[in-house]
């Protein structure tokens, strides 16, 4: 299972959100690039960048972020936050993203993002799927669609998704252990599913767990800025692994 710390952008700083409320922002940090260097030199090889700002303004906002990063280290990057466009897209892969995730307009604008999958390819596309009450949730998480989760993911396997990242947000940022449940239902109903969990993680002891359930990635963010598991444990963790 592939460890992904997460380093969330606004206004160019490492910042943290509890349950996607932008109104309790926590800065972590002034200079993304030292917080991914650290994680660099712990063995670390995968980092999750998302664009708050991007998120709010509904395009790319912090691509400079992610070139500096994926200039001045050899992370292999996800990133994600109010991609709409083609031109996002181009501006996020040239600027040095690997994988590109895109959640909201999959609800919003489907046509668009399956020709992404097409245009890019379905290993560079992560479907965000991230849930409130097994319900997509949207918009930086400010709205709740319609979507049931499952059928919702379903959907866009059969037009070849592979990777898909969910964050249960009633979880996310409040360090009370993740969705175990919702992410087994997930791995039962969706077979072949690449999920990448996010969202809750607090000790070090749920990685396993996650991976033992089949978790193909797991995405860790307040849990590491507020030393509830070292960089050390994650180390030993990729060594053993």
């Amino acid at each position: 299972m592939r460890i992904i710390p997460a380093i969330d952008i606004i206004d160019g700083k490492c910042v943290r959100l509890s349950k996607g409320d932008y109104n309790t922002k926590k800065i972590y940090g002034e200079h993304p690039l030292e917080m991914a260097k650290q994680y660099e030199a712990h063995g670390i090889e995968h980092l999750h960048l998302v664009d708050l700002d991007g998120a709010k303004a509904s395009h790319i906002v912090n691509h400079k972020v992610l070139e500096e990063i994926a200039t001045k280290t050899s992370l292999k990057i996800d990133f994600g936050g109010g991609l709409k466009t083609d031109e996002d897209l181009r501006i996020a892969f040239e600027s040095g993203a690997g994988q590109i995730t895109g959640g909201s307009i999959a609800v919003k604008n489907p046509e668009v993002f399956k020709s992404w999958l097409t245009k890019f390819g379905a290993d560079k596309i992560i479907l965000g799927a991230d849930a409130n009450n097994e319900k997509i949730a949207i918009s930086g998480w400010l709205e709740e669609s319609d979507e049931d989760l499952i059928p919702f993911v379903q959907a866009y396997m059969k037009d070849g998704v592979s990777y898909v990242i969910c964050t249960d947000i009633a979880k996310d940022g409040m360090l009370e252990g993740p969705s175990f449940d919702l992410y087994e239902k997930m791995l039962k109903q969706l077979p072949g599913v690449k999920l990448i969990a996010s969202g809750g993680i607090s000790t070090f002891d749920e990685l396993p767990k996650l991976a033992a359930l089949g978790c193909e990635g797991t995405i860790v963010g307040k849990a590491i800025y507020e030393n509830k598991i070292s960089l050390k444990q994650l180390e030993n963790y990729i060594i053993k692994n």
